[in-house]
């Protein structure tokens, strides 16, 4: 029989990819869009033969209706409290009371179970929605991916491509950290949405590489030579974000400010997978380091 998946956030890169790969895999797709939302990335999915609801999320009934008949609920939802935390609740207490099985929140990141509170405010939401969804009837599934391999686009710390540096930490050259593309993420999180014995969490990684190991990859896509970078110690760097954070209280406000950019950095070097999920579903091509650096 078969199975119709709700997504909601399905005009934004990670949920418009999602959608596809649940369409490749044989579900029905209903999307859940804010009214208002991108009139040609409606027009896109409508024209792949994607159900597009327009939906207030402040409107229980409205909610409720797109989840009927539903088999999983799928969040691709971006932003902050108001976000992460109450408009997924809303969305959740719509799947419970249309009977949905099954939801896999926005929590597509660094496994934040291994982190304590209060040094990643983005993590922070998502483990305060984790609590109440973990205190619903719902079975829910979690899909860590470590971070998105297009930041190693941005120049960050960890790959300098202007100053030609490989961040690390302390002694942790040798740290692998955890990428994968939005391809393999929503590949992936397609087939955990059509899987009704998924478990609680589930970790992925494209590909796991240290500061060491990630310098040749780079200068064989750049051509060019590069160095490693001690970036000091990571108490320090975390009382320099908590400073900068204090500094700068407009940042609440902000997805993105530069603290919360220092704590993504943070949690890199902060907690990693111990074991991998990548195998529990067929026919995902894992996209390595050296092609993740070539999609320029």
């Amino acid at each position: 029989m078969e199975k119709t998946i709700l997504v909601a956030g399905a005009t934004g890169n990670l949920g418009e990819k999602l959608c596809y790969e649940l369409l490749k895999r044989g579900a029905a797709v209903r999307a859940a869009v804010r009214f208002g939302s991108d009139n040609n990335k409606i027009k896109l999915l409508k024209d792949a033969g994607i159900e597009v609801v327009e939906v207030d999320f402040t409107s229980h009934s409205m909610l409720e209706n797109a989840c009927s008949g539903v088999s999983c609920v799928v969040s691709a939802l971006a932003g902050l409290k108001d976000v992460i935390v109450d408009t997924q609740a809303a969305l959740l207490n719509a799947a419970v009371s249309a009977g949905v099985p099954h939801f896999i929140p926005s929590d597509f990141c660094t496994d934040y179970t291994n982190l304590p509170e209060g040094c990643n405010r983005n993590f922070d939401l998502r483990k305060a929605f984790a609590e109440i969804i973990d205190s619903s009837p719902i079975h829910a599934t979690s899909v860590f991916n470590g971070a998105f391999s297009y930041v190693l686009h941005y120049d960050i710390p960890l790959l300098n491509t202007n100053h030609k540096t490989i961040g690390f930490f302390e002694d942790k050259s040798d740290w692998n950290i955890d990428f994968t593309t939005l391809e393999n993420t929503a590949a992936f999180t397609a087939s955990a949405a059509l899987d009704s014995d998924a478990p609680r969490y589930l970790r992925i990684a494209g590909f796991s590489i240290s500061p060491e190991a990630l310098l040749p990859v780079a200068e064989k896509v750049y051509k060019s030579s590069f160095q490693l970078e001690n970036m000091g110690s990571m108490e320090r760097f975390l009382e320099t974000i908590y400073t900068l954070r204090r500094e700068q209280p407009e940042g609440e406000n902000e997805l993105y400010p530069a603290w919360q950019q220092m704590q993504y950095l943070y949690s890199m070097f902060a907690a990693h997978h111990q074991e991998l999920d990548n195998e529990r579903y067929s026919g995902i091509v894992w996209i390595g380091a050296e092609e993740a650096l070539s999609k320029r």
